[in-house]
Formats: structure tokens, sequence, C-alpha cells
């Protein structure tokens, strides 16, 4: 479990710098993707599975939604969006594949080993736990974050809209 453990890190660790000094936002986001993993291959190590897949869920679709805000806020062209091939080069791919696989190698471990259910210094958390906790004393917190993200998202929508120059020289 300390092998995982340790391994996991250091990938989070690694991916976490390709997010810092990548150059393309959306190469960043691929990074950032691996990296939230392996936080949660930390989470099911430390044998906290229910944390795990919840950083899985929450992470996941939020990082879908960071993805379309990027595209949004390029407001990248029909010349632009083709690349000419230059996402198919292995330097590009390269670094987050080999990161998936190490993450892929201790999932499998810590499949395999068995002691994904155990606990360190607390108790198992079940879903019912979690979802009282949220909704019930910190419900607006939860619901004020659900009005924080969708203003981002209109906000987003706004900013990334393409100017029509038809509906410009009339007023519109």
């Amino acid at each position: 479990m300390e092998l995982a453990f340790y391994l996991s890190g250091l990938v989070a660790v690694l991916a976490t710098v390709g997010v810092i000094t990548g150059r393309n936002p959306v190469h960043a986001v691929v990074y950032l993707i691996v990296s939230l993993i392996a936080v949660a291959l930390v989470f099911f190590a430390l044998g906290a599975p229910f944390a795990g897949a919840l950083e899985i869920i929450v992470y996941a679709g939020a990082i879908m939604v960071l993805f379309v805000f990027v595209v949004m806020m390029l407001n990248l062209g029909p010349d632009e969006d083709s690349d000419a091939g230059g996402w198919r080069h292995p330097r590009h791919w390269l670094g987050p594949s080999v990161l998936a696989l190490v993450l892929l190698a201790v999932l499998l471990f810590l499949l395999g080993s068995g002691d994904m259910a155990r606990t360190v210094d607390g108790e198992l958390q079940a879903a019912r736990a979690v979802g009282l906790t949220l909704f019930g004393p910190w419900l607006i917190a939860v619901e004020l974050a659900g009005l924080l993200l969708l203003g981002a998202l209109v906000a987003a929508s706004h900013v990334g809209r393409r100017s029509n120059p038809l509906r410009d020289r009339r007023g519109l």
C-alpha cells in the first residue's frame, strides 16, 4: 500500500508540473485530469474508496466544464482549430500517456491486494453520511457554489460568443 501511495503521489506531482509548465491550455487540462485521477488513487491507497470515487466523479465533471470554458474563451476559428495534425506528435501525448499507464498499474495493484476497504484512523464514510452533511448544515454553501458555477457558465458563453457583422451593423 505504501508503494501505491508514493507512486500515485509522484504521478500527481509530475502531472501538476505538466499543468503549470504547459503552453497549450488543452494539454494542460489533460495533465490536470491525470493529476486528479492520481489524487483519487492516493485516496484509494489510504483506504478511503468513497472519497476517491467522489474525487473522480466531481472533478471529472468539473474538468469537462473547464474544458468547455477553455474552448469558449479561446474562440478558435476554423484555421486554428485544425492544427494540421500537430496534436498527433508524440511529444504532446507521450507524457500524459506514461503517467496514466503508471496510474493504471497502481490501480491494478490496489485491486489485486484486496485492501481497498480498510480505513486509516477513522471510519468508512457512506454516501448517506456525506449527503446528509452536504445537504444539511452545508446546504447554503452548496447552493451558492451552484449559482457561482451557473454565473461562470453564462459569463463564458457571453465572452466566447462570436460577433455577427450583420447584427453589429444594424445595432442589434
